[in-house]
């Protein structure tokens, strides 16, 4: 979401880096770019300048004009006004006493139902919380159908259906329901509407009014730029929101969103949509999005993915043949596997700091998740004595591999080539070498030969 942010902010700050000292003129020229960029990312114009007005007076500072690295200075300001912009800390579920209720409010096709069963699932799985799903939606066709089907999916309890009952008395009965049967959270997913109007607001205002819930969360697109904070700003005034929720940061949007709606509304973000499945909800933690914007990285949340995702006893195995030294294709597989949990060699990339510096030779080199699909394929189209001992793989072996894989034999050499030498690291570190080694268990950085162009 912030890509285009981070590369243009990546640009000023680099000119700054390359100064030895800065002037007062330096700086402005520098805010003047800064506050293009932010305007080019659709943040609402106030929080443009209340962000420049921040930034300023203590940039220019004696402290700074002086130091031994005002350019560094300088971007350490822009950080804390970032996180202090899009709210200092993570902002924490209020789920108080059970049941709790959250109203989940929105327009239509903002991601409000699935956003719902993501939350169910995380507060289920991460909270070990008991949760019941209630869809308030009549007058979308199917609406409540798709948030039965999606609870079945994460394994959280929904409501069942009754047919003519009104918004308001589908939330008195999943109240009255949570009680009788020990639930500690209630999700009520109101119904959207394709613009906001009267009667949608009448609607969330009473059922907010009977249910008193904990927590108002309005789910917004990241796409829509300056009218999600528009959105925001008249949920907010109706319904008062304790917390935002944005879909579709994984598509190409600007990233204004958040960084104006946390100004505009008071409300914090609390969680990301970060793609289609129900287990890609992320939570927000402000000054890692704003070390991800300025392209200083996220490595802990990569640690923190990487301890949810990564399987400990496949890690062990890995680690018991790297002491004997041994390494073969099911092995390789596995690593594929582990880096795809992680998000992929994007996501993973993503998350490391300056890589936005290098994103140009990244795309010249292909880095491209199918890769690994495709690594994936070749393996699986060996025979269990060739996964197991790859230097039997000869010629008219290589071709039958790419031909079961549907790839050409070049790929198969490039991975029988990773292979050997990632296997070589291996005997050495069996031997009591050291290497460093990267999440998703490649040692020594990316693998020679993963991706076209590297050998």
């Amino acid at each position: 979401m912030f890509e285009s942010l981070q590369s243009r902010l990546g640009g000023v700050f680099d000119k700054l880096r390359g100064r030895g000292a800065l002037s007062e003129a330096d700086v402005d020229a520098a805010l003047a770019e800064v506050r293009t960029a932010l305007i080019d990312a659709d943040v609402a114009l106030p929080v443009v300048k209340e962000f420049i007005d921040k930034v300023r007076p203590r940039a220019i500072g004696e402290n700074v004009i002086r130091s031994v690295s005002p350019g560094q200075q300088v971007i350490k300001i822009v950080h804390d006004v970032l996180v202090e912009t899009l709210g200092s800390d993570n902002a924490a579920l209020n789920l108080g006493s059970p049941p709790a209720p959250i109203l989940m409010v929105g327009l239509q096709g903002s991601g409000k139902t699935t956003s719902s069963a993501k939350l169910g699932l995380l507060l289920t799985t991460k909270e070990k919380k008991r949760v019941l799903m209630a869809s308030l939606d009549v007058n979308r066709p199917a609406a409540m159908e798709q948030l039965r089907v999606l609870g079945e999916q994460a394994g959280v309890a929904t409501l069942p259906i009754v047919a003519g009952q009104d918004p308001l008395a589908i939330a008195k009965r999943a109240m009255s329901s949570a009680k009788v049967g020990g639930y500690d959270v209630v999700i009520l997913d109101t119904a959207g509407r394709q613009s906001i109007d009267e009667q949608l607001m009448s609607e969330v205002a009473a059922i907010k009014a009977a249910t008193n819930p904990h927590e108002t969360i309005l789910v917004a697109d990241s796409l829509t730029g300056q009218d999600a904070v528009h959105i925001a700003k008249n949920f907010n005034d109706r319904v008062k929101l304790t917390g935002i929720i944005l879909t579709r940061v994984d598509g190409d949007a600007r990233g204004g969103a958040a960084l104006s709606m946390r100004s505009v509304t008071g409300a914090p973000i609390k969680f990301l949509g970060a793609g289609e499945k129900l287990d890609a909800l992320e939570v927000f933690h402000p000054a890692r999005v704003a070390a991800r914007i300025l392209d200083m990285g996220d490595v802990v949340s990569l640690v923190e993915k990487a301890a949810e995702t990564l399987d400990k006893a496949e890690a062990e195995k890995i680690a018991a043949k790297m002491k004997k030294g041994t390494f073969d294709m099911d092995d390789l597989r596995s690593q594929l596997n582990q880096m795809k949990k992680l998000g992929g060699m994007k996501g993973v990339l993503g998350m490391l700091p300056g890589v936005g510096k290098i994103k140009g030779q990244l795309e010249a080199a292909g880095i491209d998740d199918k890769i690994l699909t495709r690594q994936e394929a070749i393996i699986c189209s060996m025979t269990k004595a060739e996964r197991t001992d790859p230097d039997v793989i000869n010629g008219s072996r290589r071709k039958r591999i790419a031909a079961g894989a549907g790839v050409d034999v070049s790929e198969v050499n490039k991975l029988l080539k990773m292979h050997r030498q990632m296997a070589d690291m291996m005997k050495k570190m069996g031997k009591g070498g050291r290497m460093p080694q990267m999440p998703g268990g490649f040692p020594g950085g990316l693998p020679p030969g993963m991706f076209p162009g590297r050998h």
